[in-house]
Parts: structure tokens; sequence; C-alpha cells
């Protein structure tokens, strides 16, 4: 009986870790961004997420690049993508070596399994969702599935989000995850 209650333990802190280091991730992410969209990134050379060299070979001016341009544009749909796949392969990554353990009880391994089902699971949805709302008319799309909602942040051509947008946006998120209207949060991306 205690051993199982241990293994539920550990199961429980592993997934509040993961949860722990996707915000951190995130928000780190975000700062690191701001930070690199300074003079310091002209004079070191970095490279910021959505900068390209062009066909001809011509690089995109770092300097046009501002703070706003990456949390508003597409570079931040990239980013949260980006950042949203890094902590989810990260958690699978976990939960696979938990259930790979030499020591590792049947039922931690089942649970690891379904982890990594439910993960996969809301993988599949944002993409949907994103994919939906986006075949809407709507410039871009990211959404962040959890266990008790989602949280989609849109970008429109007037970068404000309508009453029947929020509403379109709802129907959506509320048709392929099965969740309850009050658990989808949405929000322009301005």
């Amino acid at each position: 009986m205690q051993a199982r209650w241990k293994r539920n333990a550990t199961v429980a802190v592993m997934a509040v870790l993961v949860c722990a280091a996707v915000a951190l991730n995130w928000k780190f992410t975000g700062e690191q961004a701001a930070a690199e969209t300074g003079a310091d990134s002209q004079e070191t050379g970095t490279k910021i997420l959505g900068e390209a060299a062009l066909v001809s070979g011509q690089e995109t001016d770092e300097a046009s690049l501002d703070e706003e341009a990456v949390y508003t544009g597409s570079d931040y749909f990239a980013s949260a993508r980006l950042t949203r796949q890094q902590a989810r392969d990260s958690a699978i990554s976990l939960l696979q070596e938990a259930a790979e353990q030499e020591n590792a009880d049947q039922t931690v391994a089942n649970e690891a399994s379904e982890g990594i089902q439910v993960l996969a699971s809301y993988t599949l949805k944002e993409a949907q969702i994103e994919n939906l709302v986006t075949a809407k008319g709507y410039v871009d799309c990211v959404a962040f599935m959890g266990e008790d909602g989602i949280s989609i942040v849109v970008s429109t051509e007037s970068g404000e989000l309508t009453g029947e947008d929020v509403a379109k946006i709802t129907d959506i998120a509320v048709s392929e995850t099965g969740l309850s209207a009050s658990g989808v949060k949405i929000m322009a991306a301005n």
C-alpha cells in the first residue's frame, strides 16, 4: 500500500515539475527574446527565432525588429509553438524514462503511458483548433491545452477580438476538446 502511494506521489511530483518547467520556460523565453532584440543582438550577431536568410542570400534587417514585433508578430506564435513543443518533448521523455526503469512497477508504467497519451491528445487537439481558427480567417493562432482548460491566443487584422470572434473560437474549442465554455480562455495578440 505504501509503495503504491510512493509511486503515485512520484508521478504527481513529476507532473508538477513538468508544469513548472513549462511555465518557467515560457517566461524566460519571452524575456530572452526581448533582451536579444536590443543593441546587443546587432553586435554579437545573435539570431532571433523567425529570422531567415532570403533566397538571394540577404539576411533580414535585425535593426528593424523591435520588442513589440517579438510579442505581437508571427515571431510570438512561432516561439510559443516551439516552447510548447519543447516542454511536451521534455515531459514525454521524463514519462518514458519512468516507464522504462528496471524496477518500475506495472502501475507506474501504465500511468506513464497514460500521461504520454494525454500529452499526445493535447497536441492533436491544439493543432486541430489552431487550423480551424485560422481557416475561419484569423491571421494566426496558438492554443495551450491543460487538464482543466485551454488558452487560445489569436491574431486578427485589427488586433482586437469582437464578441462574435470570441463566440466562433469558443465554439471551435468546445467542439474539439469537449470542455465547457468556462474552461476556454481566449485573448487577442496585440
